[in-house]
């Protein structure tokens, strides 16, 4: 069974910095893409962020490029996004998600991230 287990969100003051962890089970993790999407209180889902299953390549949604860094440990079959400079508007359920077959096929249950001072 393909299980997705994000952690890491929390309460955080705008500036500050949070770093998102999932953790991977039930696949081959090195074999595949993985992304974060977010979706805010009220709002649809948004892609945040993408890296390629070796690690080498990777994209940002232009409202989190050079504030957010992803990044994977394939040997510890888990997922990070290190989330810097945060601001209100980052405030969202923050979901990991695999890319297969050219769709996103597999979903974590989520962990909310709230920016607020």
């Amino acid at each position: 069974e393909v299980q997705l287990v994000e952690s890491g969100g929390g309460l955080v003051q705008p500036g500050g910095s949070l770093r998102l962890s999932c953790a991977a089970s039930g696949f081959t993790f090195s074999s595949y893409a993985m992304n974060w999407v977010r979706q805010a209180p009220g709002k649809g889902l948004e892609w945040v962020s993408g890296i390629f299953s070796g690690g080498g390549r990777y994209s940002y949604a232009d409202s989190v490029k050079g504030r957010f860094t992803i990044s994977r440990d394939n040997a510890k079959n888990s997922l990070y996004l290190q989330m810097d400079t945060l601001k209100p508007e980052d405030t969202a359920v923050y979901y990991c998600v695999r890319w297969s077959s050219q769709s996103l096929d597999a979903w974590g249950q989520g962990t909310l991230v709230t920016v607020s001072s």
